[in-house]
């Protein structure tokens, strides 16, 4: 994989875009960065053509025009997974924290979100909430290099689901920050910058 010209950052649920700056100003990886939001989420307007996940995903890879390291955050990181079989010669890296990564997390000890998120962020869109995936059988494709990090405090997505992301990808590789939650990278920001910084360069070094 070339190295990325572009880093495209997405964020959870919230459709918060501030979440990443922490990082994103941090890292020294020389290439474009873009920090996308969601139609619909967060301060985003919503827009009538957006009305699917699948919507949203299409949405989202049509920033994917250029070598592109994909840095995600919890739903985030279902739709980075999606991106990268979607154009598998333009995703060069994926760095996926605190995500289920489209697999089922039943069985892996993760609470259920649902769980007054609706009422705590009621412009959500319907669709997102009644939104279910499975996307365990198509992992085994995704062979760029990924990251993954999790915090061992994070309810929403425990360590034994990085852990199985861990088994399915191929080129993975698990980072676990002690006493992180799931917003852990915004606040270890300057804790992570090292190991995503140099997750992306060493990974474009090796595959020149």
């Amino acid at each position: 994989m070339p190295s990325p010209t572009q880093l495209l950052f997405l964020p959870g649920a919230t459709g918060n875009t501030a979440f990443w700056r922490p990082l994103a100003d941090r890292l020294e990886t020389k290439a474009r960065k873009l920090i996308v939001g969601y139609p619909g989420f967060g301060s985003e307007p919503a827009d009538e053509r957006i009305d699917s996940f699948d919507d949203l995903v299409e949405r989202i890879v049509t920033h994917i025009d250029q070598p592109t390291a994909i840095i995600a955050q919890s739903m985030g990181g279902v739709i980075a997974v999606r991106a990268a079989l979607a154009k598998p010669q333009l995703v060069t890296h994926l760095v996926l924290v605190a995500t289920s990564g489209g697999i089922d997390t039943k069985g892996l000890g993760a609470a259920d979100w649902r769980n007054g998120f609706a009422e705590s962020y009621p412009s959500l869109p319907d669709w997102f909430m009644s939104l279910r995936s499975d996307l365990t059988a198509e992992l085994e494709s995704i062979t760029q290099p990924v990251l993954l990090i999790w915090g061992d405090a994070d309810p929403l997505s425990p360590v034994a689901v990085g852990r199985r992301l861990l088994e399915l990808l191929p080129n993975a590789r698990l980072h676990v920050v002690p006493g992180g939650n799931h917003d852990l990278a915004n606040v270890y920001a300057s804790d992570l910058v090292t190991i995503v910084d140099a997750h992306l360069q060493a990974q474009a070094d090796s595959s020149r």
